[in-house]
């Protein structure tokens, strides 16, 4: 096949017509022929055993030739975006198909989205805010006393329960004098303070011993299960048994035992620095954040909508993926969030709108700064992304190109250019910084970027972290 001829059309679009050839399209012709014959019934013939030419001359020259463009059209929109002149986004529509020549070669006629082009007011000196990064002492003691609390002895205590103790009972719950359903257990291990139970319930063991029973009377919420809520409550209770959590000491012996160090104080050092290297990680990525929502507001971009299609199926497709990870659908979701379906698509696509504008902002970038990958990075990423997917690298290369690759890399130095410009400053200071925005004389011209017809685990890698 050929691309025959291409017209840019005035609302940022292009006709492009794909040529197949007549040896291409009788091979594919005959693909079918032979696909389908055992089915066709020929009079004087058994099934499968009759000429294609009689088979044609009996149900139309056309009954293969149809087919074989069918199957031919998914390699033609493929073709059409690798090989246009024009930089093409999305899939192309197909407006017409015309056989030509006595059914000899068809042609293909598509209309398809250009790449917008794109300036940019500004992207070097912007002002965001950025979090303080500290780590309190009570933060490192805390922590401290939840691994404590998970290597902590349980022990039979031979006393009152009392707070914090593991409590072992049996109860039952009475409302109007009869037993409601979920109100009972047996040899049930309650944790005294952790809430559990309706307010009340958990203070009313404290001072128990062993084998005391006791009536507990309480009132359940306002805001409980229907049939219960703000009734009084009767629970009948008998303490089998009291158990204390032994902490472990807050000694050297005990950084020995739950880590790699010798004393607490290096233990301690420890747990700082790795909870300092996260949360200077979190400031960054909020820093970055608010730098590329500038960005945003500084693209000035006519958006085919068939970018902005791609991009809300690929989000939907990877917020489905996560919320699926928790036993949710898209539906229960959306409640949870308070939307209506209609609400829901409505903020789904206007951040897809922002992430199109984001990346043609870092292209407009990466193509302003002249930025080069080289082939080492490239083969790097490709490592990277192997040892992520527990993939061979050859077997990456199938399903992921070099030019994913590339533009990933640049967008990545794009934002690097675009967060070493920039200043940490109070919230106030990004509009006034946006008031003062100055055209920095960028070009019109469009990223030379061919957009991807296929979809690559490269791309759904980089959907989730969106």
């Amino acid at each position: 096949m050929n691309i025959k001829s291409t017209e840019k059309k005035d609302n940022n679009e292009v006709e492009v017509v794909v040529e197949i050839e007549p040896e291409e399209l009788e091979t594919e012709a005959h693909k079918v022929f032979v696909k389908n014959r055992n089915r066709i019934s020929v009079p004087g013939f058994r099934k499968g055993k009759a000429p294609r030419k009689i088979i044609e001359r009996m149900y139309g020259a056309e009954i293969f030739i149809s087919d074989a463009l069918e199957e031919l059209l998914p390699g033609v929109l493929s073709f059409a975006i690798k090989e246009c002149e024009h930089n093409i986004v999305g899939y192309p529509k197909i407006s017409e198909v015309n056989l030509k020549d006595d059914n000899k070669y068809a042609e293909i006629t598509l209309i398809a989205a250009l790449h917008p082009e794109v300036t940019l007011k500004k992207y070097k000196g912007l002002v965001a805010p950025k979090p303080d990064v500290e780590i309190t002492d009570s933060e490192i003691d805390n922590e401290i006393e939840r691994v404590r609390e998970r290597n902590a002895r349980i022990e039979k205590a031979d006393r009152a329960a009392q707070d914090g103790d593991i409590a072992v009972i049996n109860f039952e719950g009475f409302v109007d004098g009869k037993a409601f359903e979920g109100g009972s257990g047996e040899n049930y291990e309650l944790t005294l303070g952790s809430g559990q139970f309706i307010p009340g319930f958990e203070e009313k063991i404290e001072g128990m011993t062993a084998g005391e029973e006791r009536d507990i009377e309480l009132v359940f919420p306002e805001q409980y299960k229907e049939n219960l809520a703000g009734k009084p409550v009767v629970f009948k209770v008998k303490l089998c048994d009291v158990k204390e959590k032994i902490l472990p000491e807050l000694d050297n012996d005990f950084a020995v035992d739950i880590s790699e160090f010798d004393t607490l104080d290096e233990y301690k050092a420890d747990l700082r620095k790795k909870r300092l290297e996260v949360r200077q990680k979190d400031a960054d990525e909020t820093f970055e954040n608010l730098l590329l929502e500038q960005l945003v507001d500084l693209v000035e971009a006519d958006v085919p909508e068939t970018m902005v299609d791609e991009q809300y199926d690929n989000s939907m497709n990877a917020l489905t993926r996560q919320i699926s990870a928790y036993g949710m659908q898209p539906a229960q979701y959306m409640q949870m969030m308070g939307l209506t379906p209609e609400q829901f698509k409505d903020k789904m696509r206007e951040s897809s709108l922002k992430q199109v504008k984001s990346a043609l902002a870092l292209e407009k970038i990466a193509e302003l700064e002249n930025i080069e990958v080289s082939g080492a990075e490239i083969e790097d990423e490709y490592d990277k992304a192997a040892k992520r997917f527990s993939m061979e690298v050859d077997k990456l290369k199938e399903t992921i190109t070099d030019d994913d690759i590339i533009r990933d890399i640049k967008l990545r130095k794009a934002t690097k250019i675009v967060v070493e410009s920039a200043t940490i400053g109070k919230a106030e200071d990004i509009k006034e910084n946006s008031e003062n925005v100055a055209d920095d004389g960028a070009a019109k011209k469009p990223v030379q970027k061919k957009s991807s017809a296929k979809k690559t685990k490269k791309d759904e890698t980089q959907e989730e972290k969106q």
